[in-house]
């Protein structure tokens, strides 16, 4: 009987975004009565939204690597370079660059890049329960994505193809005339790259995420367009999540607001060292036609991806924080990154900046909180948050369900920074 009152009960996520929607769904599933807060609707500017639109099952290895240290100051220094600071974000991260320092040895890299592959393994089949039930055509493409590389930093290519390898990663590399074939519009300034055939493009990231919320909606789901300030506990533990209009009770509650999270997380008396990774894009309208699927040209940092919007450029990570304004400078990066790759480019459009959230070990935060039984996290996926959506949905829906699963869930706990 205990079983079926655990079924009924009720939970609050907070966030609309690719994650809170996926564990709200997987919930609904499970016979929960769900409500998603969030102060925006679905999709509206955020991640979900403006992320390169990459389903990248291959993306094991992140940026804590013990090379990334060496090239930190040449990228920080140079202006076409994938990296940059708002200095007077510096003081406030330096906490996290120290902690992300840790995180940067060969041991350390190859725990991430295990437990990435164990999530990035699922990632795929998870998104196709979801898909069964929308219609996605003309939405998902399944062509791959393409890696490139001029012949600096060569080393740096090698340890990625090797990590991957020994993951077990489907990759295929590439000659320059392979690339060409494929691709034939790029200029040929590339010697070498890789070809993820497993990987998957969205052509309109936020149709999508629609699709599901509203796939959500008509399952019972409720949504509620608020703007939490703050979580508390009653007695008995259940969650009080306070809106700038109203005050809601929960049985349980989720914590999914990507970049935003720290806010709420911070009043549980948890301190989990979670950080904003500034992403830009922009579009050049009606140029869609120059790529078949998503290219990233490593060297620079920055992606293209077709879309419905034209081509998306997307990249660069800037450290500054949720408050400090667009960096015009990001901007014309990309913009002329974009013109060095495909010269015939005219203006381009939709200027745009989004927060991924990250930690510093690169793995995100998906489980139980360590200090309240009732409340649950689902954050921190860095460059991934898109990719991982509906496997993080199925794996914090499975965990308050208190199901079973022969996953290792261990890494991805919160008190791992306490």
């Amino acid at each position: 009987m205990d079983g079926d009152v655990e079924q009924k009960s009720s939970v609050g996520v907070i966030g609309a975004g690719i994650q809170g929607v996926c564990v709200s769904l997987n919930l609904i599933k499970k016979g929960f009565k769900v409500t998603i807060i969030d102060k925006d609707e679905p999709g509206k500017n955020s991640a979900s939204y403006g992320n390169a639109g990459h389903f990248s099952p291959y993306a094991s290895l992140s940026m804590n690597r013990p090379d990334i240290l060496i090239d930190v100051p040449a990228m920080l220094l140079s202006a076409t370079g994938p990296l940059a600071l708002k200095w007077n974000y510096v003081p406030k991260m330096i906490p996290w660059f120290l902690k992300f320092i840790k995180n940067c040895t060969k041991k350390k890299m190859m725990h991430t890049a295990k437990y990435m592959h164990q999530i990035l393994d699922l990632a795929l089949p998870a998104y196709d329960e979801l898909f069964q039930e929308i219609d996605i055509s003309g939405l998902v493409e399944s062509k791959g994505i393409i890696y490139f590389w001029t012949d600096k930093d060569l080393k740096s290519r090698e340890l990625e193809i090797n990590v991957r390898k020994e993951l077990g990663v489907e990759q295929k590399l590439l000659k320059p005339h392979e690339i060409h074939d494929l691709e034939p519009h790029i200029k040929q300034i590339y010697h070498g790259g890789v070809l993820y055939p497993g990987a998957r493009h969205a052509r309109n990231p936020r149709k999508i995420l629609i699709k599901l919320f509203d796939l959500f909606l008509k399952k019972g789901g409720k949504f509620k367009k608020e703007n939490v300030e703050k979580i508390n506990f009653s007695s008995d533990d259940k969650p009080l999540i306070k809106t700038s209009s109203n005050l809601y009770t929960f049985d349980k509650a989720v914590i999914a607001c990507g970049a935003f999270s720290k806010k709420l997380t911070d009043q549980t008396n948890e301190k989990i060292p979670l950080d904003t990774e500034r992403g830009y894009h922009v579009h050049f309208k009606g140029y869609d036609n120059l790529l078949s699927r998503p290219v990233i040209f490593l060297n620079r940092g920055f992606g293209i991806t077709p879309m419905e919007q034209g081509l998306r450029v997307v990249g660069t990570v800037e450290f500054g924080g949720l408050h400090n304004p667009v960096s015009k400078k990001r901007i014309l990066n990309l913009v002329n990154n974009a013109k060095y790759l495909f010269p015939e480019l005219n203006d381009h459009d939709d200027e745009w900046l989004g927060f991924r959230p990250t930690l510093p070990d690169f793995l995100p935060v998906m489980g139980k909180s360590k200090n309240h039984k009732n409340l649950f996290y689902s954050f921190g996926h860095h460059h991934l948050g898109w990719t991982l959506g509906a496997i993080s949905g199925k794996i914090v829906a499975g965990i308050i369900a208190k199901e079973n699963t022969n996953l290792d869930l261990s890494a991805y706990s919160s008190s791992r920074f306490n």
